[in-house]
């Protein structure tokens, strides 16, 4: 069996993707359980965080295997194989072990050197654990992963490199500005009373925050939460729990919002926060056009039922044949665009001719391609003059995938939306710290390491079931010798076993260490067949082996 993991990152795909494909708590049981009655998985564990889903199998065949994993990636996600396949990346035996610990130091995190992976790998083992899909090589695996990722923590300085993405999503909001002095004082919402929403109460309870109010869909986790920032020495925060239906009217109270939910749908739409900054201000807050950046000859466009543009929006000069048109769709939108763009060319209008209309519904049709690979063409909006945009008076952070909070929030004035997508862009230009090559160097040798301990105890149960088959021959031919010579006595008897014992065991012993070292080496898996062959040793005999050591390890693991 090989270990196989595969899966799609912020490093991979785009937010969009992985908003859609992300799984709730009940696909998240089913696809484990799928996993391991496929055929080629016996073990089954899932790693699945705010910007990462990888599921991790023990495996008999590579290519069944990654086709079957994809598969059941894609029926549980809702996302299709065709649209998803592009976005996943396969890791296999040294390569996933080298991959998961990668993780675990947070080399592979959205903030590189971030702490907050070591919990979710935890969990994940833990899920994986309970359901009962992990067996002895993902239950070894994870744990040295965690084992792992301290190490990285404890022996270098990847702390400095890294934060957790609550602090980078509060230094985005405060533009860069130092956190406590732009959080001094201020009201927060905390929306969800998980994991990351206890992480982020906790972070603005110690920036200075002069308020939290705790919001959830199950009331009793709010009040703890809230009790429990209310009563931490190192704040002085005031803190409080209120139900989820309160949300609109807290909203309208707070200065800072940060939301991380386990919700399929959104939690905060676009409409709720401008009433909420209406209620602050007394103004609605006016909407940014969709599409600002303009082409000056370009003709004024026309209402059309068939266009997918939002033709109200646009500012006079605006070709809707361009790319700042379609800046933003997806590749559906793009190619029902370009169909309509394809239709008006025979009837040319506003000065357009029926060649340059052909060549802007083919410059569509590619873009529509583009965005079949990247998931989107990336927005092009023009920069402004920050005098031109009134300062924000309501700031949010959204850590949810799928995302908690309408991404129209962007274009609201008085309002800075920092969320997934966002971060990810940020933390593209983030610089790396010195420390990340010495943590490359743990996760070499540690996967080495890992590599050679399971290729050494894959031998062990063949070296133990050929010791097994020569204590029997021994004591075969012992009773034999008895039996032909009745007349020595008990001194005689023990001496005569003790010699033939001493001669296997001087035989065996060389060969037994030898395969063993031979064994850990990568491409010494084929030692154990070889031993099999050569003493022609019962295949039921080696599995009956392994399967004690199974069932040792399973007893003896701490609960």
């Amino acid at each position: 069996m090989s270990l196989l993991v595969v899966g799609l990152s912020h490093r991979s795909a785009p937010v969009s993707v992985l908003e859609r494909a992300a799984l709730n708590a009940d696909a998240q049981t089913k696809l484990l359980h799928d996993t391991v009655a496929a055929e080629p998985a016996t073990e089954a564990a899932l790693l699945a965080t705010c910007n990462r889903i990888e599921l991790y199998a023990d495996v008999d065949k590579f290519h069944a295997g990654v086709a079957e994993l994809s598969t059941l990636l894609a029926q549980h996600s809702g996302v299709g194989l065709e649209e998803l396949t592009p976005y996943l990346y396969v890791h296999y035996e040294d390569r996933a072990v080298h991959h998961l610990f990668s993780v675990a130091c947070g080399l592979d995190s959205m903030v590189v050197g971030e702490g907050q992976i070591l919990g979710q790998i935890k969990d994940s083992l833990a899920r994986a654990q309970d359901l009962h899909t992990a067996g002895k090589l993902l239950n070894d695996l994870f744990q040295q992963a965690l084992r792992v990722g301290k190490r990285a923590h404890s022996e270098t300085g990847i702390d400095r490199a890294g934060q957790s993405l609550v602090t980078f999503g509060l230094e985005q909001l405060a533009a860069g500005g130092d956190v406590q002095r732009w959080a001094a004082g201020r009201r927060a919402l905390v929306i969800g009373a998980g994991s990351m929403s206890s992480l982020a109460a906790a972070t603005l309870a110690r920036a200075g925050v002069a308020e939290i109010v705790v919001a959830n869909r199950t009331f009793d986790r709010a009040e703890r939460l809230a009790e429990i920032l209310q009563e931490a020495d190192d704040n002085a925060v005031t803190a409080r729990a209120v139900r989820m239906n309160a949300v609109p009217d807290e909203l309208t109270r707070a200065d800072v919002v940060v939301s991380c939910t386990g919700a399929t749908g959104l939690v905060l739409t676009a409409e709720s926060v401008a009433q909420a900054v209406e209620g602050r201000t007394g103004q609605p807050p006016v909407a940014e056009p969709r599409f600002t950046a303009v082409q000056p000859e370009a003709p004024q466009p026309t209402a059309d039922e068939n266009c997918p543009l939002d033709l109200a929006a646009a500012q006079p000069g605006f070709s809707v044949l361009g790319e700042a048109a379609v800046a933003g769709m997806d590749a559906a939108t793009l190619e029902q665009h370009a169909t309509w763009a394809a239709g008006g060319s025979t009837r040319p209008a506003g000065g357009r001719t029926t060649e340059s209309a052909e060549v802007d519904a083919e410059l569509i049709t590619a873009l529509a391609a583009t965005a079949a690979t990247v998931g989107r063409i990336p927005e092009r909006r023009r920069p402004e003059p920050v005098a031109e945009r009134p300062a924000p008076v309501v700031f949010l952070l959204d850590l949810a995938m799928p995302r908690d909070i309408d991404a129209a929030v962007h274009r609201l004035a008085g309002v800075r939306l920092v969320d997934i997508e966002s971060l990810a862009e940020a933390s593209a230009d983030a610089p790396m710290a010195a420390d990340v090559d010495q943590v490359r160097r743990i996760v070499s040798d540690e996967v080495a390491a890992f590599g050679a301990a399971m290729r050494a105890a894959h031998i062990t149960p063949t070296v133990v079931a050929l010791r097994t088959m020569a204590a029997d021959v021994v004591a075969a031919e012992i009773a034999r010798l008895h039996g032909r010579l009745p007349d020595l006595d008990d001194r005689q008897r023990g001496e005569i076993r003790q010699a033939v014992h001493r001669v296997v065991d001087k035989l065996l012993h060389a060969p037994t260490v030898r395969v063993k070292q031979l064994a850990a080496e990568p491409g010494g898996t084929g030692y154990a067949d070889a031993l099999r062959t050569l003493f022609d040793l019962d295949p039921e005999t080696v599995a009956s082996v392994s399967r004690a050591e199974d069932s040792t390890e399973t007893k003896d693991r701490p609960a």
